[in-house]
């Protein structure tokens, strides 16, 4: 009578994989849980720190400049109506040097903000 032996020793392989794994996520959770107390012990014994917030000057630059635009007025609705009738038709015609002009001016203005 001839008995297989890579079946038995397949069964005891599996258990002493599956007894490893469990071994080696014990030490893992066990690991992590020293380094969580580490941490909070670190944190306890650290003085608390004040938390404290400076603005560069281009950030309160731009703080004024929302403070400005939100005291403006809204847009023209009825202009802007206007325009989009004449788009739409097809009436509406752009002057190129005013529009170059005017990105122009516009592109000194924010170089003076800047």
């Amino acid at each position: 009578m001839a008995i297989d032996i890579n079946k038995l020793a397949g069964n005891h392989s599996q258990q002493l994989d599956s007894l490893k794994n469990k071994s080696q996520n014990n030490a893992t959770e066990v690991k992590q849980q020293n380094v969580q107390q580490q941490s909070q012990t670190q944190a306890q014994s650290q003085p608390q720190a004040k938390d404290s917030v400076s603005l560069t000057k281009q950030a309160q630059q731009l703080h004024g400049i929302r403070e400005k635009l939100n005291n403006t007025s809204s847009v023209n609705q009825e202009k802007v109506e206007s325009i989009r009738k004449a788009i739409a038709s097809g009436d509406y015609k752009v002057d190129p040097e005013k529009l170059a002009a005017n990105l122009a001016k516009f592109e000194g203005d924010l170089e003076k903000i800047f």
